[in-house]
């Protein structure tokens, strides 16, 4: 794919706001209660959220879960969604715009997960928590197709749950949704040089995530933690990965992809070369993104309201 010399201006200047709006994560701030404080204090549109016919939060087996069901059809399919944040920042309130609009746009309910957060509570606390949080949408909807979706860290969660339903045995999921999906913690990729700085998401930031996250070089080499460790992918649900041209993490989604279909996965890869880290989340702000996002919804309705 040929890529742009940089982005277009209307799209650099949502990415400065964007970061002018985010924490100095690493060298320059460290403590997480301030840094969580900065990312809570900063400016928001006054947006008025899009009605959901029913809005509730539960507990989901120890677990806090939002279920946003539309209320179209009593036997809906199922979306278990993985919010990001370097699994550190962002929560249920995060993402509630997000999972309102997939939940309006795929007519399935959606169960947003707030798993516990780094540095607190390392891995494995996120994925255990996600697993936990599967077990309880798959016997709260028996029956019911089941989807993982996740940005980011979350895209991480999604993909590892595919792996722990398969390696302990259930429960079944029906299709993988991944929103450039942060996957390597030794960031090989060469996306990670290229998009180092300058597009919002940075190596910095993406470094210091890591290091919240994990606790050991034995967590880092650890396929529920790091997908692309595992070397057997047989047997995973089709799968959806959306990167972005100019960020840090796109070739840790495209690689996933490509050993996917490798295992003989049914994979769609989308690649918006002129968009960065979290576009899909800006679809307001942006044309490209509404659409991109109008394509990933409709990707995701099909895969769970199509006869089996």
């Amino acid at each position: 794919m040929s890529r742009p010399v940089g982005p277009a201006p209307e799209v650099q200047a949502v990415i400065d706001l964007a970061t002018a709006n985010f924490p100095p994560l690493g060298a320059e701030m460290t403590d997480i209660a301030e840094v969580r404080a900065f990312f809570a204090a900063r400016p928001r549109p006054a947006v008025a959220p899009l009605p959901v016919a029913h809005v509730t939060d539960t507990d989901a087996d120890g677990v806090p879960v939002r279920v946003y069901d539309s209320g179209v059809d009593e036997d809906a399919p199922v979306v278990l969604f993985l919010h990001g944040g370097g699994f550190v920042l962002c929560d249920l309130d995060s993402h509630d715009a997000f999972c309102r609009a997939t939940a309006d746009a795929t007519e399935a309910v959606v169960v947003s997960v707030d798993y516990r957060r780094a540095p607190e509570h390392p891995f494995p606390a996120a994925p255990e928590d996600a697993y936990t949080a599967l077990l309880w949408a798959a016997k709260s909807y028996p029956g019911r197709r089941i989807a993982v979706a996740g940005d980011s860290a979350g895209a991480n969660l999604a993909a590892v749950l595919t792996l722990l339903a398969r390696d302990r045995g259930g429960p079944e999921i029906a299709f993988q949704v991944l929103y450039y999906p942060m996957l390597d913690p030794a960031r090989s990729g060469a996306s990670h040089r290229e998009n180092a700085h300058g597009f919002f998401l940075t190596a910095d930031h993406v470094r210091w995530y890591w290091q919240q996250y994990l606790t050991s070089e034995q967590d880092a080499a650890d396929p529920y933690a790091a997908p692309l460790c595992r070397t057997d992918f047989s047997g995973l649900p089709p799968a959806h990965v959306v990167t972005a041209g100019f960020d840090p993490l796109r070739d840790d989604g495209e690689s996933y992809a490509a050993a996917l279909t490798a295992a003989g996965v049914e994979v769609r890869l989308d690649r918006y070369e002129a968009m960065f880290h979290g576009f899909l989340t800006m679809a307001p702000t942006l044309p490209d993104a509404a659409a991109a996002r109008e394509t990933a919804f409709t990707e995701l309705r099909t895969a769970l309201h199509t006869p089996r």
